[in-house]
């Protein structure tokens, strides 16, 4: 496979690799070396590529494998999550400052889910991946990434129902 292949079949994807890594380092910088890595990963593989049924699950699953050797060869303690993907389209400055302000919580809800439940949540709903797609990254069952994203949602569900009848989490 000659480069200019090698970047046509990465470059769909190349963006999800990055917020998944953003998503795991939280450092824009730190993601965009774990990507510039998987990539070279990639390249060093681009004689076998044809082999495997999805490049797309496999980046990803690379992607998820180093960052998470980077979280735990650098540093034990918990990371902030940040999502930058949600576009804001309401039209008044109250909507926006609500929206935002629902966002934060959730976000906050989210920091403090569980490593894998922050990792499904990232595919299945932000970068919206099928179940089989993220069964292959994950190594799970689809049945057992349905039961854990159905369990965390209704976990950010009780937060946010206690933040908005308590005004705390």
């Amino acid at each position: 496979m000659n480069q200019y292949d090698f970047v046509q079949i990465i470059n769909p994807f190349r963006d999800k690799l990055f917020r998944l890594a953003k998503r795991l380092l939280v450092s824009t910088e730190e993601a965009e070396d774990a990507t510039q890595e998987v990539l070279v990963k990639l390249w060093n593989k681009n004689n076998s590529l044809n082999k495997y049924n999805s490049i797309e699950a496999l980046a990803m699953k690379i992607t998820k494998n180093y960052c998470l050797d980077q979280l735990k060869s650098k540093r034990a303690s918990n990371l902030p999550i940040t999502h930058n993907n949600y576009k804001d389209q309401q039209s008044t400055a109250e909507q926006k400052t609500e929206v935002n302000d629902c966002l934060q919580w959730v976000e906050k809800i989210i920091n403090q889910l569980p490593e894998q439940q922050r990792i499904l949540i990232q595919l299945r709903d932000v970068e919206q991946y099928e179940y089989a797609e993220i069964a292959q990254i994950v190594k799970m069952t689809e049945s057992a990434i349905r039961t854990t994203l159905s369990r965390t949602r209704k976990t950010i569900r009780e937060k946010m129902q206690q933040k908005n009848n308590h005004g705390i989490i």
